[in-house]
């Protein structure tokens, strides 16, 4: 069997291997990207249905057994399940970590040049169905977004694309995620620009307008073409509205504040627990607020004169609702970082357009309540709150405001829509750097960002600048022995290590120039006695800013490199890094 599939495996590669060089000849490599950002939006589109499929398939089954109009304790148990299978899927069939999905992306662009690993074309699909099917409080966005850059990550290497191009196939895969998922195909292209942190050109900008409108085709064709969530807007926006929709945007940014830091804080929390059994135990203790919440925000959207139905089957039935919706703000982080945490997979795309639509609701019906006859339309104000918490949650306004409006149609709403998102993103940026995505990488300098000089260096790798030509030296040697290794060497370094291979010093040819061709003191100095010590050390593991910084502070010219357990390695050089920084600096620029 083994010897079957080697023999496919063989086989298909030379037929690619041949199809390259025939393409490579009769189409040029633009239209060749073209046709890959097609094939992309295709692939994804269909991941999207099968997911959006899945997750039904699954809830459709376990709803038989639900009674909404009693106490129904299968609400709680159906999540753990399902986080309980999500995991042991993620732990014994996939055997890595497929949490985080857009985090992921970002550290692929950032240090991997693009690359995703191929399980993750379907991983995430089956275990996101599986959790969120079984009523996880988590989203399916994130790992379809994983799903579809893994796409064009690993059609771009079937076909032996450079990395330039492979980071833009896998903004295709995202744009397409989001596009077939949502039926957005222009939130699709914002979201790669605003969270991906595409720098726009005409190279570009192409490819991913093509992956986002055929994914978003194909979505209408096999779903219909209305929008997700059904909005009308009865009274409009009044622009005496104005304010409210400005302190509502800071509100916003004040929950995504919340909402961000108290995932990252519980986040770390669980990462003290190293057995998965004990983030599964821990998991489940925490309220499951059943399923993604979609349901909810088309009540809140169309609650007419009966709000209060979005607590039927809760404890709260019959109570005050902006009591019982504020709860709700208030653990739904947790149930969300619970159920990854504890095993299961989704993002918070979901969560963060609930507690939007709840958020803006609650402020709405507070406003009406203060304000009675005064025609504020509760509802308008929950569709703004889900474009706010979007907004403040992923840093990115502009995919805010076009994924509502596309979400619900309610293009009517366009000028309250960015109102809202800037101030809800202008104040979470007030007291913190990074959204929930980025957070991550940045506290480990491996995030990739619109910064041109910043991105440059991300992507340099110290493997590529390391020296190692270097003629090395032991401390007891004596001059004599030590002119016989410069008559040997090409360059005027020399590094001196221990027997253990430690570096203890550096030798430089200028400093002993005055001395080496005296042959009487050939045996008087060591070479102990005339080394220097390096002004700074460089480790492999060091990111380019770092070194950067290293070389700026001490002025040196080459510094040299040890490795993790702190043995030499080579020197790296500032002109080294210059002509680095050049190559990459021309790939980045070319269209």
């Amino acid at each position: 069997m083994n010897d079957r599939t080697d023999e496919i495996e063989r086989q298909t590669e030379s037929l690619l291997n041949k199809f390259n060089l025939w393409r490579k000849d009769h189409i040029s490599e633009r239209q060749f990207i073209l046709l890959l950002s097609l094939v992309v939006g295709v692939f994804t589109a269909f991941a999207a249905l099968l997911l959006k499929y899945l997750i039904s398939l699954i809830h459709g089954f376990i709803s038989g057994h639900l009674f909404i109009s009693q106490e129904n304790y299968s609400l709680l148990v159906y999540p753990v399940i399902g986080i309980l299978l999500s995991g042991l899927f993620i732990r014994y069939i996939v055997r890595d970590d497929i949490g985080h999905g857009v985090t992921k992306i970002l550290y692929a662009l950032s240090k991997k040049n693009g690359r995703i690993k191929p399980h993750n074309m379907y991983s995430s699909v089956i275990a996101s169905a599986i959790t969120i099917g079984m009523g996880g409080s988590v989203g399916a966005e994130s790992p379809i977004v994983l799903t579809g850059s893994a796409i064009g990550s690993n059609i771009g290497r079937m076909f032996k694309m450079e990395h330039r191009t492979l980071m833009l196939l896998v903004g295709c895969g995202s744009a397409g995620a989001i596009a077939g998922i949502f039926k957005a195909p222009i939130a699709g292209l914002v979201f790669v620009l605003e969270v991906l942190m595409f720098d726009l050109s005409m190279g570009s900008l192409l490819p991913l307008l093509v992956s986002s409108v055929t994914a978003a085709t194909i979505s209408y064709v096999f779903t219909g073409t209305d929008a997700m969530f059904h909005f009308v807007s009865e009274h409009g926006f009044d622009l005496s509205r104005i304010p409210h929709a400005l302190l509502l945007g800071i509100t916003c940014g004040l929950v995504s504040l919340y909402f961000s830091q108290t995932m990252h804080w519980f986040e770390t929390w669980f990462k003290r627990f190293s057995n998965p059994w004990i983030k599964f135990v821990i998991g489940v203790l925490f309220p499951s607020l059943f399923g993604e919440g979609y349901d909810t925000i088309g009540m809140l959207l169309n609650a007419g004169e009966n709000p209060e139905k979005v607590m039927e089957g809760s404890l709260f039935y019959g109570g005050n609702i902006v009591l019982y919706l504020s709860l709700v703000v208030l653990t739904k982080v947790f149930a969300s970082t619970a159920t990854n945490a504890g095993g299961g997979c989704g993002g918070i795309f979901a969560p963060s357009l609930f507690l939007g639509c709840i958020t803006g609701f609650i402020y709405g019906t507070v406003i009406d309540r203060l304000s009675p006859g005064a025609g504020i339309s509760v509802q308008n104000f929950a569709l703004l709150g889900m474009a706010g918490l979007m907004s403040g949650v992923m840093f990115a306004p502009l995919t805010g405001v076009f994924l509502i409006a596309e979400l619900t149609g309610g293009y009517s709403m366009f000028l309250p829509l960015m109102m809202v998102s800037v101030m809800s993103y202008l104040t979470i940026k007030l007291f913190q750097s990074h959204s929930i995505y980025s957070m991550r990488l940045a506290q480990k300098g491996e995030l990739m960002t619109h910064h041109k000089d910043q991105s440059v260096l991300l992507l340099m790798s110290m493997d590529n600048i390391i020296e190692t030509e270097f003629l090395k030296v032991r401390p007891d040697m004596d001059l004599g022995q030590l002119v016989n290794v410069i008559a040997r060497s090409k360059r005027n370094l020399f590094p001196v290590v221990d027997d253990n291979g430690f570096l203890v010093g550096v030798v430089n040819m200028e400093s002993i120039r005055n001395i080496m061709f005296r042959q009487e003191l050939y045996h008087r100095f060591n070479v102990q006695r005339l080394m220097e010590l390096p002004p700074a050390r460089l480790s492999v593991k060091d990111p380019m800013d770092t070194v950067m910084k290293k070389f700026d502070e001490t002025g040196a010219w080459n510094l040299p490199v040890e490795d993790e357990e702190g043995r030499y390695v080579g020197f790296v050089s500032k002109s080294k890094i210059f002509n680095s920084y050049r190559n990459v600096l021309l790939e980045l620029s070319e269209e």
